[in-house]
């Protein structure tokens, strides 16, 4: 269980969880969840948002799993979206995209998460948090994001010359393959790059 920013760092990471644990069983075992509850995460407080007077508490954005609070944000359910729900919901949807693309590159980056890994459980903890880690300076140094313009770079960390030749072309990781085309083509229709101005209307229609 992860917690990430928007530039894709893991700002609080739990290792260990048995791999069949329910993602709402999981985070209601996470340490970070007693701290939220009893003030203690460091959570700035409420501000509005912007071009808006109404504070709004920092929150966390979560799916489904997750029980609805002033601090954990999800989906609206559903069954008979009204407009304004469905955008909410796309919107919502558009800021948990982060969060797969954080696991994403960290996976890409580090390709013992591609497979099974043998080691001892204890010692596959603590190779994931040191991941994580280094995840996190890789981002310091080659940002996915210009400081001064927030304009994206583009695809830097899939040339990286250490990822180079590992990502699988043909046999049973077709489909695979096939599923990140999928993937990279979804985020850039999506990016000021690909975007159209009626996307959204398209989306949000009943």
């Amino acid at each position: 269980m992860a917690v990430t920013d928007a530039t894709y760092k893991f700002l609080y990471v739990d290792v260990g969880a048995e791999g069949g644990a329910s993602d709402g069983g999981t985070w209601s075992n996470c340490s970070v969840l007693d701290a939220v509850e009893e003030n203690r995460a460091g959570v700035p407080q409420p501000e509005p948002l912007p071009n808006d007077d109404q504070p709004v508490p920092y929150h966390f954005v979560g799916d489904d799993a997750f029980a609805l609070r002033t601090w954990m944000m999800k989906p609206f359910s559903h069954r008979s979206q009204v407009l304004r729900e469905r955008i909410y919901s796309y919107r919502l949807s558009r800021a948990r995209r982060v969060v797969e693309n954080s696991f994403g590159i960290l996976s890409q980056r580090f390709c013992c998460f591609l497979t099974t890994m043998h080691q001892h459980p204890d010692t596959i903890n603590l190779i994931s948090m040191y991941v994580c880690a280094l995840h996190n300076l890789i981002l310091i140094r080659y940002p996915h994001e210009d400081p001064d313009t927030h304009d994206l770079i583009p695809g830097g960390w899939r040339s990286d010359r250490h990822l180079q030749g590992v990502l699988p072309l043909t046999g049973h990781q077709t489909q695979k393959d096939a599923k990140d085309q999928r993937d990279y083509l979804s985020h850039y229709n999506m990016s000021p790059a690909g975007a159209v101005p009626w996307q959204e209307r398209m989306v949000v229609a009943p």
